[in-house]
């Protein structure tokens, strides 16, 4: 029998050559006699045609998968497992009309992409920053010009409420915090289930003191936070988004910040990534930034790989994945010939 070939993107290793996600989850792909394996050797920004037609199953991080990646449709690939939440970066329709099934790991992100929310809340609320820089200049005695937010009765914003959201709102209740919740596609019930409440988008930037962006990327979320949602937050109010760049229109993000009109923000994520040296986010005491990383740990890769592995697996044996992106791709012709 014919080994299913499976490719790993190189940019999962870190500058050692070990897998970033540590070996451990590898094991997941070992245990199957009718799987090889191999980091890809070709570190590339898209996926190519050539790269379909020899692996039938990819894990693939940060390159894209676009129309062009499909070629002329000759396409062995079966599944492709993204090593993540978001899918931005591929081309669903293509993949469901070239019969390959897509999957992203949700489970994997939920707890570390709430954290990374919360820390970005925490260091925002008491100047974590602004009193380390305080410290190390020996400005010590100014101190009590810089007095944090307390958290008790404050209110969270969260806009998106899919499980990432609702992770967000089950850590932030021990703060006593006041929660509201912006999602045209939730579930009103489970949002009400983790005390919070669901509304619009505007009552969620008019109420808040912390503003957090947690949902997709797609053509209806692109530039959602401009201008005039920014226009509605309070002077004392803080921006986070650790979702992905292109939800904020940046432009509109700075003019708030230096105008005044919101307190400050943190930003895991940008419209130009990597990002531009000279943004003049970079410049401002009242921005912490991170490289599109800060949920990054052991844990969060772990998990991520585990779960897309896994996904891998269950195509390779012929059986339905967990977490498909394009389920009308399981209907079709080609996935029927291998689906049990």
């Amino acid at each position: 029998m014919e080994k299913f070939t499976v490719g790993l993107t190189r940019d999962l290793l870190t500058s050692s050559g070990d897998p970033s996600f540590g070996r451990e989850a590898l094991r997941i792909l070992d245990a199957e006699p009718n799987i090889t394996w191999e980091i890809m050797p070709e570190s590339v920004n898209e996926l190519t045609p050539a790269m379909l037609s020899r692996y039938d199953g990819i894990l693939v991080n940060a390159p894209r998968v676009s129309r062009a990646s499909f070629g002329n449709g000759a396409v062995r690939t079966r599944i492709l497992a993204r090593h993540g939440v978001g899918y931005d970066s591929v081309d669903v329709p293509a993949c469901t009309e070239h019969g390959v099934v897509l999957t992203n790991q949700p489970d994997g992100v939920r707890r570390p992409v709430a954290v990374a929310a919360l820390t970005f809340i925490m260091a925002l609320s008491q100047h974590l920053f602004t009193k380390d820089r305080l410290t190390r200049a020996g400005r010590w005695n100014e101190r009590t010009d810089y007095m944090g937010m307390g958290l008790i009765g404050r209110t969270l914003g969260i806009v998106g409420a899919g499980s990432i959201g609702r992770e967000i709102m089950r850590l932030a209740k021990p703060f006593g915090l006041r929660l509201l919740a912006a999602d045209p596609y939730a579930n009103a019930e489970a949002v009400a289930a983790e005390g919070a409440e669901l509304t619009d988008l505007a009552t969620v930037m008019r109420e808040s003191d912390f503003v957090v962006v947690v949902c997709l990327l797609t053509p209806e979320t692109h530039h959602l936070i401009g201008a005039e949602q920014f226009a509605l937050m309070k002077p004392t109010a803080y921006f986070i988004n650790v979702a992905r760049g292109p939800i904020m229109d940046e432009v509109a993000l700075t003019a708030a910040l230096r105008s005044g009109q919101i307190a400050g923000a943190g930003l895991d994520v940008f419209e130009q990534e990597p990002v531009d040296p000279n943004n003049p986010l970079l410049k401002m005491d009242n921005v912490i930034v991170t490289p599109h990383s800060l949920c990054w740990t052991d844990e969060c890769f772990r998990g991520l790989a585990e779960s897309a592995l896994t996904s891998i697996v269950a195509a390779a044996r012929g059986q339905k994945p967990r977490n498909v992106v394009n389920p009308d791709v399981l209907g079709t012709a080609r996935v029927s010939a291998w689906l049990k």
